[in-house]
């Protein structure tokens, strides 16, 4: 008589990748990584904005409007379809990668929420490195700062600081802290290498810049990781870069009226 208690047999469980695979993608992860990481965009088309005569200073010693306008609007541009061709390569989502599934109306306002709190951080941030480490201050002036002298230029410089500045810096943030999700150690690790990266790419406004960017890649990437969307994160990045460049203005106006 046949034991009734004894259930099906249990279906064979699915073999593990082989090593080989998993160097694969970690190498084929690390490899998208570096080219999303902006260097080699911007290296390449410094090179051809040299070619056809665009010089990033001024005859007396400025930044060029056109020269950083230039670069970064194309860069945002090339960068951002290099994302996207790498994840139709490999079948991914775009809308799981970027978007989520949390409603985009409600993100955005959270976004928006946010603007205060970052503001009133850096501004409490950078009085405590002028009263504990002002050696930090190794930028008398901000060099870009420079570049908002008429409201023309305020409004290029705006445009620069939301497509660049919000979108394509948001959108890369959450490409590469995926890909070392899947395969580079995990999304903390990611957090803790692009925001340093995100950071460095600051030294040009002083060290003090430098360390208030990259805590604020922090904080936008760990929305980021909470949320599962670019929404916030990316409203919030747009607005205060905005808020920013219209306290640079009001302050010049005031001083000078």
């Amino acid at each position: 008589m046949m034991d009734d208690t004894i259930g099906p047999p249990t279906p064979p469980r699915p073999a593990p990748d082989p090593p080989s695979s998993n160097v694969a993608a970690r190498v084929g992860a690390f490899v998208e990584v570096v080219l999303c990481s902006d260097f080699p965009t911007q290296l390449m088309l410094i090179q051809v904005l040299a070619w056809i005569g665009l010089r990033p200073l001024l005859g007396d010693g400025g930044l060029s409007l056109a020269y950083v306008a230039t670069l970064s609007l194309v860069d945002a541009a090339a960068l951002i379809a290099l994302m996207l061709w790498l994840l139709h390569r490999r079948d991914e989502s775009v809308r799981d990668a970027f978007l989520g599934a949390r409603p985009i109306g409600r993100e955005v306002k959270l976004g928006i929420l946010l603007v205060p709190g970052i503001v009133l951080f850096v501004l409490v941030t950078l009085l405590l490195i002028q009263q504990f480490a002002p050696a930090l201050h190794n930028v008398a002036v901000n060099p870009l700062e420079s570049l908002l002298k008429t409201p023309r230029n305020a409004w290029i410089f705006a445009t620069v600081a939301i497509v660049a500045g919000g979108l394509r810096e948001e959108l890369q943030r959450a490409f590469i802290l995926r890909r070392f999700e899947q395969h580079l150690g995990g999304a903390r690790v990611g957090l803790v290498v692009f925001s340093v990266a995100f950071g460095a790419g600051h030294l040009l406004q002083g060290w003090d810049a430098a360390i208030v960017t990259a805590m604020l890649g922090l904080i936008w990437g760990s929305v980021f990781l909470a949320r599962r969307s670019i929404v916030a994160p990316l409203v919030s990045h747009a607005c205060f870069n905005l808020v920013e460049i219209v306290r640079h203005v009001a302050v010049v106006e005031w001083v000078a009226g």
